[in-house]
C-alpha cells in the first residue's frame, strides 16, 4: 500500500504543495507552487488534486503545514484543510512556522555573502507589516541537521525593540514547501507523534520586548 506525505503552505499569495510516497521518496517526490491570491478558496483543492488525486487522499499517512505567520484568510484555509484531513485519517501533521522553514534558507545566503555571520548562533527574522509594526522569531541552524530550531515563535514585536543580528524575511514558497516535505518525511521515519488538535495559524497580535 502506498503511504503518502502531503505538505501544504500557503503563508504567502502563492500556494506550495508537496508529496511524495513514503516508501519511495526519490522517486514519487512532486511539488507545484501556484499564484492563488484570493483565489485560494477555489484553487486550494483542485491542486492538491494535481499532485495526488482525491481518490488517493485515503493513502495519506502524514501531514505537514506551514502555520504562518502569513496572510489570515490563506494561512487558515491550508491549516483547517490539514487538520481535517489528519482528523479523518488519523494521522500525525506537522505545523511548522513559515519563518523557521525557511531560516536554514537565509541563514545559508547571509553566511555565504556576510563574514562575520554565524547561522549556529541564535538570530533573527523579521517582517515589516504594511500597518501593525514588525514580527520576529529567533533561530539557531545546525548545518548537521535538516531544520532549524525555533528559539521564539515569531510575534509581534515591541516599538523599539531591536533585535540582532536579524535578516529580512524573503518568501521562496518552492524551496520552502519542499522542506517542509523533507521535515515531514524525517519525522515519519522517525514515527514522531504529531496531535492534528495541536496546529493551530499563526497570528502574532501581542507585541514582546526584545533584550
Amino acid at each position: 500500500m502506498t503511504r503518502w506525505l502531503l505538505a501544504l503552505h500557503s503563508s504567502t499569495p502563492d500556494l506550495g504543495v508537496a508529496v511524495l510516497d513514503a516508501d519511495h521518496p526519490s522517486d514519487t517526490r512532486r511539488h507545484l507552487v501556484l499564484s492563488c491570491g484570493r483565489r485560494l478558496t477555489n484553487d486550494l483543492i483542485p491542486a492538491v488534486q494535481l499532485l495526488l488525486p482525491s481518490e488517493q487522499w485515503s493513502s495519506i499517512t502524514r501531514l505537514a503545514v506551514a502555520t504562518g505567520p502569513g496572510g489570515f484568510t490563506g494561512t487558515r484555509l491550508t491549516v483547517v484543510m490539514a487538520r481535517t484531513l489528519a482528523q479523518q485519517l488519523q494521522v500525525p501533521l506537522d505545523g511548522v512556522s513559515s519563518f523557521a522553514l525557511m531560516a536554514p534558507r537565509l541563514a545559508r545566503d547571509a553566511a555565504a555573502g556576510v563574514d562575520c555571520f554565524d547561522p549556529v548562533q541564535p538570530f533573527w527574522i523579521v517582517q515589516d507589516l504594511p500597518r501593525r509594526g514588525r514580527v520576529g522569531g529567533c533561530y539557531r541552524c545546525n548545518p548537521a541537521e535538516l531544520g532549524a530550531v525555533e528559539l521564539e515563535a515569531p510575534r509581534l514585536l515591541a516599538a523599539d525593540a531591536q533585535p540582532r543580528p536579524a535578516l529580512p524575511m524573503a518568501t521562496g514558497v518552492e524551496a520552502d514547501v519542499q522542506h517542509l516535505l523533507a521535515l515531514c518525511y524525517q519525522a515519519d521515519q522517525q514515527r514522531l507523534p504529531a496531535a492534528w488538535s495541536e496546529v493551530l495559524p499563526l497570528y502574532p497580535m501581542s507585541p514582546v520586548g526584545v533584550v
